[in-house]
């Protein structure tokens, strides 16, 4: 969020929402009393796998997380102000409440009552603004809390209460506070990290180069939590976790990936936990002046090149669905009416002769292995491709360097969200011109107006209206070339109860989990 927290930050990863479910009941868990078990018993030790890389770790609750296993750390050891949910798209977390002004500028949030540092010091709204303005203070904290221009933004209103002004209306604030919002306690100094104590659902035990151990809360204020402690190990690769998994070292693989599920099908010990539509691979072409991609001619027929039934087949092994290239498919707002673009290699010939593409050169299309799939998505890209005449050379990048160096600023790269959020937030986040994650460098002023008219509204029908405005505009013209959709593919072993089904980064709720 920083991208990779939004990814899994949204989750991106992606390393994707978050957090346990909450303890009003929203979250939704699988076989919460399943067979003759009699409901969630205590005790025991969860050990699951989730992806990362050594070069790529990080400590910072409000830095850049390139791996998953560093945000599943963080985010069960600190907690946000909201969290995603079940039955809406956003529930309270350490805000147990919120209100706005009638001009949908100022929001105040009201602090769970009981809330507590793991030290005992009780979580005051001093802490919070410390937080969310060093929040702020990050390279993307504007895409994290948009609007909010400076630190004098954001004050105390006593003991428990934050307020939080932004110089424009926006009726989904409370949504942005998911997911990247981490409150720390004030004052923490950045070489303590390592040891800061936080607020959530479990406390750091000990951590070792992407791998942790985690104990229970006894005092959390968020509910009763049924594990001992959580085990998390960090893998290079989807393989290797699930070899770990099939051979009884883990007992979950968080994000296995396609190939692991065919694998894991084969094994009645082992559960295949499917949430559909649940991450976004998209090529990212950079629509910049000076970059090959800035003619939206030339983005369309990159969009007409591709076989997307070709893609979902082949990349994600039938795990997934097609998309239609606008962010936000779970979203109930998204524009089912927008017609399904297809493969037309005779209208992208055209439109690629129109804008006097060159078509002897060789295009870089950068990616990574932080996940299944993203690398071949790639590989297979350009291959089809060249059936329209467009050269392109795949070019992978170690993790790290491709986050420092490609992302934001490469003409033309593959990202992920491991979150599938509304139309509004990924608008926030990733397109709108003042976006601290502006991964295109889009700058269309018709889409920043249609983006303001839907945030500075409450009324459904202008909403709707401004919404699928907004993503005509993301269809038509902007730089993301969003294929499919992945599954999120979770595996466990029968033992395991009460994960949790959101999509997203909700694959990390972990609170409700336990053995039998």
């Amino acid at each position: 969020m920083n991208r990779r927290q939004v990814l899994w930050a949204g989750g991106a990863m992606g390393a994707a929402s978050l957090l346990a479910a909450c303890s009003s009941g929203d979250g939704r868990s699988t076989d919460g009393k399943p067979g003759g078990d009699t409901g969630p018993r205590s005790g025991g030790t969860l050990r699951i796998g989730a992806l990362g890389r050594a070069g790529a770790v990080t400590r910072d609750p409000h830095g850049t997380q390139a791996n998953e296993s560093d945000y599943l750390v963080i985010a069960l050891v600190f907690d946000t102000l909201t969290v995603p949910g079940a039955e809406t798209n956003t529930v309270p977390r350490l805000a147990a409440s919120w209100e706005h002004s009638t001009d949908l500028k100022t929001w105040r949030f009201g602090l769970a009552g009981g809330a507590a540092f793991h030290d005992g010091t009780p979580v005051t709204a001093d802490d919070v603004v410390w937080s969310l303005r060093r929040l702020r203070a990050t390279p993307s904290g504007a895409a994290r809390l948009p609007g909010v221009k400076g630190p004098e933004s954001i004050t105390a209103d006593g003991a428990d209460t934050v307020v939080v002004v932004s110089d424009y209306a926006n009726a989904d604030f409370p949504l942005m506070t998911r997911l990247t919002t981490f409150v720390m306690k004030k004052d923490t100094p950045d070489g303590a990290l390592d040891k800061a104590p936080g607020t959530g659902p479990f406390k750091l035990d000990w951590y070792r180069g992407g791998s942790a151990r985690l104990v229970r809360n006894d005092t959390w204020y968020g509910g009763t939590v049924h594990l001992d402690a959580i085990e998390v190990t960090m893998f290079e690769t989807p393989q290797a976790m699930a070899n770990a998994l099939l051979a009884g070292q883990i007992d979950v693989a968080s994000n296995a990936g396609a190939v692991a599920a065919r694998t894991a099908a084969t094994r009645k010990d082992i559960r295949v936990l499917r949430r559909p539509n649940d991450m976004a691979m998209p090529i990212v072409m950079r629509t910049a002046a000076g970059s090959p991609f800035a003619d939206p001619r030339v983005r369309e027929a990159m969009r007409l090149a591709v076989d997307r039934d070709a893609m979902v087949k082949q990349v994600l092994s039938g795990y997934g669905t097609v998309a239609n290239d606008i962010m936000g498919t779970g979203d109930p707002a998204y524009a089912e009416d927008v017609p399904q673009r297809g493969r037309d290699l005779d209208e992208a010939r055209r439109l690629l002769a129109e804008a006097n593409f060159d078509l002897s050169k060789t295009y870089s299309l950068v990616t990574t292995e932080d996940i299944a799939g993203l690398a071949e998505s790639a590989t297979l890209f350009a291959h089809q491709a060249r059936e329209a005449g467009i050269k392109v050379e795949v070019v992978k990048q170690e993790s790290g360097t491709f986050w420092n160096k490609t992302w934001k600023t490469g003409d033309f790269y593959t990202t992920y969200w491991g979150t599938n959020d509304s139309v509004v937030f990924f608008a926030s986040k990733t397109m709108v011109s003042e976006a601290g994650q502006n991964e295109t460098g889009w700058n269309d002023p018709a889409f920043d107006a249609a983006y303001r008219r839907a945030s500075a509204t409450a009324d459904e029908k202008e909403r709707a209206a401004a919404l699928k405005e907004l993503q005509r505009i993301e269809y038509e013209r902007s730089g993301y070339l969003l294929w499919g959709m992945a599954d999120g593919i979770d595996l466990a072993v029968a033992k395991v109860k009460g994960l949790p089904t959101l999509p997203g980064y909700g694959r990390v709720q972990l609170e409700n989990a336990w053995l039998a």
